[in-house]
C-alpha cells in the first residue's frame, strides 16, 4: 500500500508538471513531455471517404534515456 501511494503521488506530480508546460527529466530513466498536436484533417474510420477535422490536442510523450536504453540492450 505504501508503494502504491508513493507511485500515485509520483504520477500526479508528473501530470501536474506537464500541465504547467514543463518537462520532467529523470536521470538514468528518461524524459516526459507534453507536445501540442496541431489541428488537422483526417478521415472518418467508419466512412473513409468522409473527411473530418481533428482538433488541436496535447499528447504526452516519453523518451527513454541512454542509461535505460543501454540496460535494456544488454545481452
Amino acid at each position: 500500500i505504501v508503494a502504491e501511494k508513493t507511485l500515485n503521488a509520483f504520477i500526479e506530480t508528473i501530470k501536474e508538471t506537464l500541465l504547467e508546460g514543463e518537462k520532467v527529466r529523470i536521470l538514468g530513466f528518461g524524459n516526459f513531455e507534453a507536445k501540442e498536436r496541431k489541428a488537422r484533417e483526417g478521415h472518418n474510420p467508419k466512412d473513409p471517404s468522409q473527411k473530418i477535422m481533428i482538433p488541436t490536442s496535447i499528447a504526452p510523450t516519453f523518451k527513454a534515456g541512454k542509461v535505460f536504453k543501454a540496460f535494456l540492450n544488454k545481452k
